[in-house]
């Protein structure tokens, strides 16, 4: 944990805002970079007293929303056809687009509501909404109302309640190190697995 304090304290002036606001609209388009694991980030900014937490709760509700929004209008006006680039179809494969679809089609708009919540449907499913059709405000209203409470939640509930945090980050630090790696490890064989199969799939 403590190089972790020791890397946010590091920055200072607009660089904290813009680094928050940056990874968020990262965020928004879908790469797997946990949203909620970033906004922690932003509250512990706040409470080592780096940068002031009502600017940066409005900062990243801006992130979330603009990422929020691009995703929404690149499913609007280029729908399928982006999907076919390589890295949509890793962010967002045809199976998850389809299970999202019919989600939407099933529940309605509500369910832009509640995506703020599902980490790994976010992105499918305001591209989704895009390529549908939800009306713009729709979208906006139910995806800013759930914005405005949990960005704000997160980030004030790290800023309060910051050395409890500490303190439990600190017990599971070598866990989550762990995890990364076993993470990083499981990818690389799942690489070189595929690799290998599509190179005796040719020679056969």
């Amino acid at each position: 944990m403590d190089f972790l304090v020791d890397f946010l304290l590091d920055f200072y002036g607009p660089y904290p805002y813009l680094i928050i606001f940056g990874i968020l609209l990262g965020c928004g388009l879908g790469i797997p970079i946990p949203e909620d694991i970033t906004l922690i980030a932003a509250g512990a900014l706040t409470y080592y007293g780096v940068s002031d937490l009502g600017l940066m709760i409005v900062v990243s509700m801006f992130g979330v929303m603009i990422g929020d929004s691009f995703m929404y209008f690149l499913g609007a006006h280029y729908g399928r056809k982006l999907t076919k680039k390589w890295f949509f179809q890793k962010i967002l494969p045809d199976e998850r687009l389809e299970k999202v679809s019919k989600m939407l089609n099933e529940r309605g708009p509500s369910l832009l509501f509640a995506a703020r919540f599902m980490p790994g449907l976010r992105a499918p499913i305001f591209f989704s909404s895009g390529v549908l059709h939800v009306p713009y405000w729709r979208f906006f209203a139910y995806d800013g109302s759930a914005a405005l409470i949990s960005v704000p939640a997160i980030i004030v509930s790290v800023f309060y309640l910051g050395e409890t945090i500490e303190k439990w980050i600190r017990k599971i630090e070598h866990g989550i190190l762990a995890l990364i790696v076993a993470v990083i490890l499981f990818f690389v064989i799942k690489h070189f697995v595929k690799t290998a199969k599509e190179k005796k799939a040719a020679s056969s």
